[in-house]
């Protein structure tokens, strides 16, 4: 299973989920994305605006500790409830 590693730490909503769709667009359904994010307003706004997508949350985690305030996000990409692929 492939994954791929997107770092958003630099962004502010809504750029957080713009990017995040964007590389999730890109991979074949089942395929997983590491998102990196800081806390806050992205680490709210990212995970619920995939799960509405029809993608799966797989876990969240703090990043070690050399990228302090960072955050982990695992997603695997799903089909939207339509049964088109996102």
């Amino acid at each position: 299973m492939s994954r791929e590693i997107l770092d958003i730490r630099a962004y502010a909503c809504p750029i957080t989920y713009v990017k995040t769709r964007i590389a999730l667009d890109r991979l074949a359904p089942g395929e997983r994305l590491e998102v990196w994010l800081r806390e806050g307003e992205p680490l709210e706004n990212v995970p619920r605006s995939a799960e509405e997508d029809g993608h799966r949350v797989v876990g969240c985690e703090p990043l070690p500790s050399e990228a302090q305030g960072g955050w982990r996000l695992l997603l695997e990409k799903g089909e939207d409830v339509r049964g088109e692929i996102i």
